[in-house]
């Protein structure tokens, strides 16, 4: 494993100013990407049909014979399942990295770029800065060192062994450098990664430069440290001789986190029981010895442990004094399992002290939960939508494709029982009519727009989803209600048309949330509004429309109490009415149930799983067919004929179920008990 290599950067106390020459990419070699919510969602068909006519005027251009002419600008760089390189390193690879850079050097606190990141495959990547915990080494994101730097520079701080800065002098360190890189780029967001003690700083940053569009990541900061465990023991261990300095190993173990979560780095979760089992004990049999005091010591010798809980208790108090001021977005992590910190209930705090915080927790997991097993940084940012390159989040160009390990994690792992259970049958229809198992019916390229019925709370996405990226390996892009992710809806009409611009492949549901969350017996019923301008913006766009439905919800789940029981239910009632209120209406001018588009939860018990089965119809090609966006009546034909093939596919599929041998759980398990878990299940002749 290289070693990160030592750079100076021009903001770092006693370093002079260096002149911009390059873009930072080019001077910082630099390089990574959890899948971004493959959760049910509602895909609202409103937005795509508000956006066509203001589409029809703007970002628009044709060639010299009439065709549209797509953009390309703003990729990402990234393909679908690229191998990000997360689970490769270990925390051995952190040892021998921190004792190779923790000997003194007489050097001021500095920022390095680790080697491993390389250079970022996003245009205009932001900064991430990141700012380490009590040992000051700086490696404390080697395990996320080659995922995160592929869509972000990365550098970390620095602060050799023997160095005696203050806290004020390493603040100054901070803010020099996000100042400079600020007026380099005003409108390119800064990512300040705080652990533990750089959490502090993190904090203290931000209070002071609000005018700077800064986004904090603090894991397990530690602004509760007068309430740390050691905290009544400190004035003993000051007053001590170095001699009896016994409970110096002891503060040590207090710092490190779980060392089975540190030894189940890297062991794949899929693996049989005995042979995780040994992974597990070699790993942790090559690592404890790392975690002994003279190892500890050598990273942390006593009179810095002595100086650094000295700053921590500097940080913890201007960083207390200064929340009011802090204006920037904040992702806090916290862990359940700190011996060092109450993180849990510092997490609760700052969430209500801060303007603008979201919290993550994770309750099996210790202090140092960026060196554990089952954390990755990218991933997480990416679950809870804080990547961007500007001031503003782009939800096309801001996106990021999942990686290999994150697919693996979420099908391979997370949700391989929920998939297995469903033993979802895909097929596609050809140009000929002819229906085949697979999406070979489904074209390569894009753009493509695919229409279909809306199962109950979106149970037919992850299959879906999944299907496309194993077989295509392409991502299905949708647009969900702005309630699930606090947007606006005004500000999303632009979204579908942008993405059919960037030849992307785009999935509507026109019966939104009325149709997601229908009541009792509307089981497979289509709620679709009479606004036919999707098929328009088609036409525009010369997009490929491909009809779709799926069957099977009324054999995994049965619906209990619906939209209506809980309306009659007081506090139900009252609890409906205060969610919607809140959220945005879409289709108030939308008469009749096809615009009544109230959240709810449904009360739903399950069954003992049938199957799915999704068909994907006749592509039906938009292109050169421009009558359609001028004339109301032919898109209005061509919108009544997609909705009335969505219809003929699901009465098609419910139809042939009752032919297939292995609808029922049962005889799936007996095949693949048989055949091997991975096996094709068959299934009816189409």
């Amino acid at each position: 494993m290289p070693v990160a290599a030592l750079h100076s950067l021009p903001a770092v106390l006693g370093a002079g100013a260096v002149r911009r020459r390059a873009p930072r990419h080019a001077r910082f070699g630099l390089r990574a990407s959890s899948l971004e919510s493959a959760a049910p969602v509602a895909v609202n068909g409103e937005a795509a049909a508000a956006a066509v006519a203001e589409t029809t005027t703007k970002k628009k251009r044709r060639d010299d014979d009439g065709e549209l002419v797509t953009k390309q600008d703003g990729q990402t760089g990234l393909e679908p399942l690229y191998d990000d390189g997360f689970g490769g390193v270990t925390v051995k690879d952190y040892f021998a990295a921190a004792r190779a850079v923790s000997g003194d050097d007489g050097g001021p606190p500095r920022w390095f770029c680790p080697v491993e990141c390389g250079r970022p495959a996003v245009e205009g990547a932001p900064l991430l800065l990141f700012l380490p915990g009590t040992d000051g080494v700086g490696m404390g994101l080697i395990l996320h060192h080659k995922s995160l730097g592929k869509v972000f520079e990365v550098r970390c701080l620095h602060i050799p062994v023997n160095d005696r800065t203050p806290f004020e002098g390493l603040l100054q360190t901070v803010e020099q450098s996000i100042k400079y890189e600020h007026d380099l780029s005003p409108n390119r967001p800064i990512y300040l990664v705080g652990d533990s003690f750089g959490g502090c700083l993190a904090l203290s940053v931000a209070a002071r430069n609000p005018q700077i569009d800064l986004v904090l990541i603090l894991v397990n900061p530690a602004t509760s440290f007068a309430k740390t465990p050691l905290q009544p023991v400190l004035p003993l261990l000051e007053a001590m001789p170095s001699e009896f300095h016994v409970a110096v190993p002891y503060l040590l173990s207090f710092i490190m986190g779980d060392p089975l979560k540190m030894a189940s780095v890297s062991i794949e979760n899929n693996l049989a029981p005995p042979e995780t089992l040994q992974k597990l004990s070699d790993s942790l049999t090559s690592m404890l010895p790392l975690l002994s005091v003279s190892e500890l010591a050598d990273i942390i010798p006593r009179d810095t442990l002595l100086w650094k809980l000295k700053l921590l208790k500097t940080g913890a108090a201007y960083a207390n004094s200064r929340l009011h001021a802090v204006q920037a977005e904040v992702l806090l992590l916290a862990s359940g399992n700190d011996n060092l910190l109450p993180s849990g209930e510092e997490a609760d705090r700052l969430f209500k002290a801060l303007k603008n915080c979201r919290v993550r927790y994770f309750k099996d997991n210790g202090h140092t939960l960026l060196l554990e097993d089952g954390i990755n940084l990218l991933s997480v940012l990416k679950g809870v939508n804080m990547y961007r390159r500007a001031r503003q989040r782009d939800f096309v160009t801001d996106y990021l494709p999942p990686t290999l390990s994150e697919s693996k994690k979420t099908f391979d792992e997370d949700n391989r029982l929920f998939h297995l259970a469903l033993g979802s049958v895909m097929m596609s229809t050809l140009k000929n009519g002819k229906i085949v198992r697979g999406l070979a019916g489904v074209p390569d390229q894009g753009p493509v727009l695919f229409v279909g019925y809306h199962v109950l709370m979106g149970l037919e996405l992850g299959p879906l989803y999944e299907e496309f990226l194993r077989e295509k390996k392409t991502i299905v892009r949708g647009m969900a209600h702005p309630f699930l992710f606090g947007g606006k809806f005004e500000s999303s009409r632009q979204e579908v048309s942008r993405l059919f611009e960037r030849n992307q492949f785009v999935l509507l549901y026109p019966g939104g949330v009325r149709e997601a969350l229908h009541r009792k017996g509307e089981e497979y019923k289509l709620f679709w509004p009479d606004q036919p301008e999707f098929v328009r913006m088609a036409a525009w766009f010369g997009v490929t429309i491909i009809p779709f439905g799926c069957v099977g919800e009324d054999d995994v789940l049965e619906l209990v109490l619906d939209y209506n029981d809980q309306k009659n239910i007081p506090y139900l009632r009252e609890w409906i009415a205060s969610v919607n209120q809140e959220a945005e209406r879409v289709r108030d001018s939308v008469k009749g149930e096809d615009g009544n588009q109230d959240m709810y939860l449904p009360a739903l018990v399950p069954k003992v799983p049938g199957r799915f089965y999704y068909l994907f119809g006749k592509p039906i090609e938009m292109k050169g067919m421009n009558n359609v966006v001028r004339d109301r009546k032919s898109a209005n034909e061509v919108y009544l004929r997609v909705k009335s093939e969505v219809q003929d596919i699901m009465s098609y599929l419910k139809r042939k179920r009752e032919e297939d041998p292995y609808r029922s759980i049962a005889q799936r398990a007996l095949y693949q008990a048989t055949w091997g878990v991975d096996a094709q299940v068959p299934t009816f002749e189409p």
